[in-house]
């Protein structure tokens, strides 16, 4: 009796480790929140069981149920998620939308950033007659900081700033920006030994310049995404803070190729004409609305992140003056709750052709589409220094995401 008691509280103890595991990894890994398109379904491991807030009888649905699947357009609902329909998991939030249609691009493209303030990318002393001093850093400024205004006054250029500098005779009360809160300094600049200026021990930086490759447009609106990262700057590292920017022809001049520990690029060179206007910089590309687009052009349906699969894939992109083309790629590993932006993907580049002219992914390809059966699954954003055979991609769902954020703010402005 005694060896049956024991078997058993060892079998139960067995059972309630084996369920102890699947709550844990079901509340790691399944997601907060799952975006799908009409008539798709759900799938995870068959052990865990919905209850949807969209049923009537609260009715345990399995994974794969399309109970789950709401025809309507952005349609949001709860699930409950259960191990064996008994014990809770966590709640996540379903989002059903129709499928969703872009030209996916491939054309590189010039980028013309104006910033919104002055970023701070530097900090040098002023050697004055008392010795070396740093005004900006004893005023409580860092590198990455975005001065806005100065004495009330904004502050949208570096001659501005300058400007505003040179006509100071007492303390500057300076507003500046970090990790997107605002912050009040007083900063008292000093005259300088060596020109007898007075100054703050500032360098700053208002726009920047740069390549890459347009991702998709919405031949509806004319708003399109590109890169799949943001735009930097390119001593701090900083995401430059856009107040207005411009998409510019461009045309490749050329390019260097990449191999292993270094990093190639292509070279373009801006044009005379602008293409299109820039509406956001953020982490997951730049977004705006081209000027002129081809409305006739044939669209792709953009998958969503379940949809997509590692094997075979193709990339779109620009590496010589007779534009687009596709190439072929394998999406070698796939990351689905990924909290790092750009990197939802690794794809290794297998085109003969593309290796030739450019050793593999190079700077000035981020953007590139990455398609696979048949619909717009992501894009390039980085190339690794060490195999430039290879790369992260960022979900094109999620910059169809950014897009439609994008979209609604201009109408609401428009309204």
């Amino acid at each position: 009796m005694k060896k049956l008691f024991k078997f058993f509280s060892l079998l139960g103890l067995l059972i309630a480790s084996v369920i102890f595991v699947f709550v844990f990894l079901g509340e790691k890994r399944i997601p907060d929140s799952f975006h799908l398109i009409e008539n798709e379904e759900i799938h995870v491991n068959g052990i865990y069981s919905f209850k949807s807030s969209q049923s009537k009888e609260e009715t345990a649905l399995s994974a794969s149920s399309k109970g789950l699947i709401s025809a309507g357009n952005d349609a949001s609902y709860k699930v409950d998620i259960s191990v064996l329909n008994t014990i809770p998991v966590k709640s996540s939030t379903v989002t059903v939308s129709k499928r969703k249609y872009v030209v996916p691009g491939g054309e590189i493209f010039g980028i013309k950033i104006f910033t919104e303030g002055v970023l701070i990318v530097g900090m040098d002393d002023v050697y004055t007659s008392e010795g070396a001093v740093n005004p900006a850093k004893e005023a409580g400024l860092k590198v990455g900081d975005v001065i806005l205004s100065v004495n009330g006054k904004a502050v949208d250029s570096a001659e501005k700033l300058s400007e505003l500098l040179k006509a100071a005779e007492k303390p500057m009360t300076i507003l500046a920006r970090r990790d997107k809160k605002e912050l009040t300094v007083s900063l008292k600049p000093v005259i300088s030994q060596n020109d007898g200026k007075l100054k703050a021990g500032l360098w700053v930086r208002d726009s920047t310049a740069g390549v890459g490759t347009l991702t998709f447009y919405d031949p509806a609106s004319g708003l399109f995404g590109g890169l799949g990262h943001a735009i930097c700057d390119i001593d701090t590292g900083c995401v430059m803070p856009m107040k207005s920017g411009v998409a510019v022809e461009t045309k490749i001049s050329g390019c260097y190729k990449g191999s292993p520990g270094i990093t190639g690029e292509l070279c373009g060179v801006f044009q005379d004409k602008n293409i299109g206007e820039l509406y956001s910089n953020g982490d997951t590309g730049v977004y705006g609305r081209l000027a002129n687009y081809d409305t006739t052009a044939v669209p792709l349906p953009v998958a969503t992140k379940s949809e997509v699969k590692t094997g075979y894939a193709q990339i779109i992109s620009s590496i010589d003056e007779t534009g687009p083309h596709y190439y072929d790629v394998k999406i070698t590993k796939i990351y689905p709750n990924s909290d790092e932006n750009g990197k939802n993907m690794i794809i290794e580049v297998t085109d003969s052709a593309l290796i030739e002219k450019t050793g593999g992914i190079i700077q000035g390809m981020s953007g590139s589409p990455i398609v696979q059966n048949g619909m717009l699954v992501g894009a390039v954003t980085h190339v690794f220094v060490n195999n430039s055979l290879q790369g992260y991609g960022i979900f094109a769902d999620t910059m169809i995401e950014s897009e439609q954020t994008i979209e609604s703010a201009l109408l609401q402005k428009a309204s």
